[in-house]
């Protein structure tokens, strides 16, 4: 006879419940930070410690300086030593920092940076640990002359720190930041989505920061272009716009605010004293409630309401966008293109969260092969391309209307940059790879790539119709002599001047007075000015 199926009871299964750390869960979960392939794990793990670095010297005001090192210890194992010139971290936060997951600064306040929620740099540490067992090493200095060094593991159980080794030692030069050291699993190449490029494009984007990579093929040194920094981006209130029901009711339990109304004043941005009483007003509570008292029926109403109250859009001017000059004095420095053209758009919201684009066309020169440039609050997005708003953006655009090669996307000499910054970047994953696909995203990005596409095509028209006038020229040269000596003959004037005239004939002259198509129709392309088809 066939076996019975054993049967459970419910007081057995809840016996086999239990809860997990954060840290258990990536460490299951390590593919959904990036962690997919050896390729991309040292790819992540330079990003994250580049990414602090150059977010803790922007904060602190001080022209970046960054050492990034790869070596090969034995096949498939590396050693990476990242180290900066930043404020540094106090002691005591320094094993939090890069021992506890979710553990940070930046996800509880809304300012344009390039980390968000405090999982980056220690996720790099539980990498390392869990491929080769090693520890992360870390050197701090706030400056005065000490360097505090940590050796620590994460205790994955209870995602806490586990302090190997401790000590402090002073230093013998004026050098203050902080320096990382990890040795893990993985595989170094150098293509598209690799290292080298990530340093190349983050020179590109952060033309203020020198970066000296010590990589296994070589040493590169990527100077800065400039010797200034963006202004500092400022830090503001949610808008009420973009806040939900399970947050607004997290948001009432929290607050310090003694009345409904003063809780909108001091929580919200751009909330006065009459949207307050109007928002109240609409949802039939009096101003005057505690927060705390507010039901989860009210909060329903209040939510409601907001939607009937006439908003003012949050601040745009606490964003800092790379401005016309970085944008092109990085493309330039990198890339040596012939030409080259930024597009700064205003300030846009989505979801009560404000935003700017960035658009950069280089072409020619240095350019051989086309290129997609993504960036997000400065930092360069490599992988996830098909999935990002920006590409989605590019390929929107009828490139051929502007005179230049393509198939959905451009084919010819051409490197596009579009560059995102954000309070909040709406990224589609926990690893950071590409932008979510709101409307207002698709329309801004699309908007200045057409707008950067008209100055790109005029110069394209004006090259065209130089190179056809230089043919023509080279065409006259060839039967000049002739020419002019058969008209010396029937007219009795002069060679030299009869060429002169022609001359200064063909060099004036338009395809059209000889009967002839304008060079940048006969490439298919329309003039900027006829393009119908931009989005207004």
């Amino acid at each position: 006879m066939d076996a019975q199926p054993v049967t459970k009871t419910a007081e057995q299964m809840a016996g086999q419940a239990r809860v997990i750390s954060v840290s258990e869960f990536f460490e299951k979960n390590r593919h959904l930070l990036g962690y997919d392939n050896k390729i991309k794990a040292l790819l992540i793990i330079v990003k994250e410690a580049v990414d602090n670095a150059l977010d803790a010297t922007e904060e602190a005001r001080i022209l970046p300086e960054i050492y990034l090192k790869v070596e090969e210890l034995e096949k498939e194992k590396y050693k990476i030593i990242i180290r900066d010139n930043g404020p540094g971290i106090v002691k005591q936060q320094i094993p939090k920092i890069f021992g506890t997951l979710l553990y940070g600064s930046k996800f509880h306040r809304l300012k344009q940076s390039r980390g968000q929620q405090g999982l980056g740099i220690s996720c790099a540490v539980l990498y390392s640990q869990l491929t080769t067992g090693e520890p992360a090493e870390i050197l701090s200095s706030t400056g005065g002359g000490k360097v505090h060094r940590y050796k620590l593991k994460i205790d994955v159980k209870q995602n806490e720190p586990e302090i190997i080794e401790e000590s402090e030692t002073a230093s013998k030069t004026d050098w203050h930041g902080v320096q990382i050291t990890f040795i893990c699993e993985g595989i170094y190449r150098e293509h598209k989505q690799s290292i080298l490029e990530y340093v190349k494009q983050t020179a590109i984007a952060n033309p203020y920061c020198s970066i000296t990579f010590d990589s296994p093929s070589g040493k590169m040194v990527f100077k800065r272009a400039v010797d200034h920094l963006p202004k500092e981006p400022k830090e503001i209130q949610p808008h009420i716009e973009g806040v939900e029901v399970g947050i607004l009711s997290r948001m009432l339990g929290d607050t310090s605010a003694r009345t409904l109304a003063s809780f909108f004043t001091t929580e919200f941005t751009r909330i006065g004293k009459t949207t307050a009483a109007d928002i109240c007003q609409k949802a039939g509570l009096d101003p005057k409630t505690a927060p705390r008292r507010v039901t989860d029926q009210d909060i329903v109403k209040i939510v409601k309401a907001v939607k009937e109250v006439k908003l003012t859009k949050p601040p745009t001017d606490v964003l800092s966008p790379l401005g016309d000059e970085l944008v092109e004095k990085g493309l330039k420095k990198e890339l040596s293109p012939e030409f080259v053209t930024s597009i700064t758009r205003p300030p846009a919201v989505y979801r009560g969260w404000p935003f700017q684009v960035e658009v950069g066309l280089a072409f020619g020169g240095g350019i051989t092969e086309p290129a997609i440039m993504r960036f997000a609050n400065r930092v360069p997005l490599l992988y996830q391309q098909g999935d990002c708003a920006i590409t989605k953006s590019i390929t929107g655009v009828d490139w051929r209307r502007y005179g230049i090669e393509s198939d959905k996307l451009p084919t010819g000499p051409i490197s596009i940059f579009v560059h995102i910054c954000s309070v909040w970047v709406p990224f589609t994953s926990e690893s950071k790879e590409a932008v979510a696909s709101y409307p207002v995203i698709l329309k801004e990005t699309k908007l200045g790539l057409q707008e950067a596409a008209r100055k790109l095509s005029l110069y394209l028209s004006g090259k065209r119709r130089a190179e056809y006038q230089a043919e023509r020229m080279r065409i006259f040269d060839r039967y000049a002599g002739e020419t002019a000596k058969a008209l010396e003959e029937l007219t009795g004037e002069k060679a030299e001047g009869i060429v002169k005239m022609i001359r200064k004939i063909v060099s004036h002259a338009k395809p059209e007075d000889f009967g002839e198509e304008p060079p940048e129709q006969a490439k298919g392309a329309k003039k900027p000015a006829e393009d119908k088809h931009d989005e207004n």
